[in-house]
């Protein structure tokens, strides 16, 4: 994966797109070549795959969004995604998200300024038995509360 300060450019990307275009249903592995390349899916793909695919830029936007994992830009260094399920939600997890979020100055999906931590919504880890849940860099943890949260958060120089 590149470093996410380098800024694509449409040779990249047709290059990217021609690789998968002779797959049958080529949109969806386009799509996870280019964010795995770049670390997410640039925005100027989307016209470059509705002219290569000849559908509508507004039907690759639709898949985008869709897909919740795609990213429209860069991750930070590190990504912590927190349960959203019932399950957590039982035991602390929203409390525990919106102090989170809170503590960082972000919105779900958003990035420290820094680039060091981008904060995910995620439905199931499972790790019901041990809510709230978290995931940290693909590492799953259990049984996060606000304190265990500012140590990790510590952890990854937050």
């Amino acid at each position: 994966m590149r470093p996410p300060h380098d800024q694509p450019t449409d040779a990249a990307i047709l290059d990217i797109i021609a690789q998968t275009q002779s797959r049958e249903g080529p949109l969806l592995p386009m799509l996870h070549d280019l964010q795995g390349t770049f670390g997410y899916v640039p925005q100027a793909a989307v016209p470059l795959l509705a002219q290569t695919l000849n559908i509508s830029a507004a039907e690759v936007h639709g898949v985008l969004s869709f897909y919740h994992d795609f990213k429209g830009a860069p991750a930070g260094r590190h990504v912590i995604k927190i349960c959203r399920a019932e399950a957590c939600q039982a035991v602390g997890a929203n409390d525990l998200a919106e102090a989170t979020l809170a503590k960082l100055g972000l919105q779900w999906h958003g990035t420290t300024a820094n680039g060091s931590v981008t904060i995910e919504p995620v439905y199931c880890l499972g790790l019901c038995a041990c809510g709230p849940a978290a995931m940290v860099d693909g590492k799953v943890i259990g049984r996060v509360d606000t304190g265990r949260m500012a140590q990790i958060l510590e952890e990854v120089d937050v």
